[in-house]
């Protein structure tokens, strides 16, 4: 079977790491299918230089956020993990309680129900007790909590520089070599 991993892209603050994630999953061949939260498309717009059609073509599909009867919505639908990057807290607690009100956190549950590998990006600062004890469900469950945070042995230079790092921790994840993570040695 061709690799082929979801992505969805929500509306936090940091879409820059699911658009450098599907950027280079397309480098790598991977078949992506792309889920894009309607406040996604504002954040794209507000946070970066791309327009979402250009972040759309980097996927093979895209699948609309309220089409809950597409394809990555079942568990027939065969993949090698998903990965919602960034993870806003909705969707984070939404996936916490099982409560699937669009085709992200309805993907994201099925990942989970078939121990598939399920990475969530969260980005938000501080965390409260709430956001804590739904990463926690979710670990429990066998989610990948994977917040962005920067690794300064590094010596990153620029802004890029650090969302390739967590980008690279992503792919690792996925078991998928990259060289965008300066290893350890």
């Amino acid at each position: 079977m061709t690799v082929r991993i979801v992505v969805a892209i929500t509306g936090a603050t940091g879409v820059i790491y699911g658009i450098t994630l599907l950027g280079q999953l397309k480098k790598m061949e991977v078949e992506t299918h792309l889920i894009l939260s309607r406040w996604a498309r504002h954040t794209i717009e507000l946070e970066t230089s791309y327009t979402v059609e250009q972040v759309s073509a980097l996927a093979h599909v895209e699948h609309a956020e309220e089409n809950l009867a597409a394809a990555v919505s079942s568990g027939s639908f065969r993949h090698h993990g998903m990965v919602i990057a960034p993870c806003s807290m909705k969707t984070l607690a939404g996936l916490a309680h099982g409560y699937a009100e669009n085709l992200i956190v309805r993907a994201g549950d099925v990942t989970l129900k078939e121990g598939r590998p399920l990475i969530l990006v969260p980005r938000e600062t501080p965390l409260n007790t709430i956001h804590l004890e739904n990463m926690l469900r979710l670990t429990r469950a066998g989610a990948v909590i994977l917040p962005p945070m920067p690794a300064f042995y590094q010596h990153p230079a620029t802004l890029q520089d650090i969302v390739d790092q967590t980008v690279g921790r992503i792919l690792d994840r996925l078991g998928l070599e990259n060289d965008l993570v300066k290893r350890w040695s």
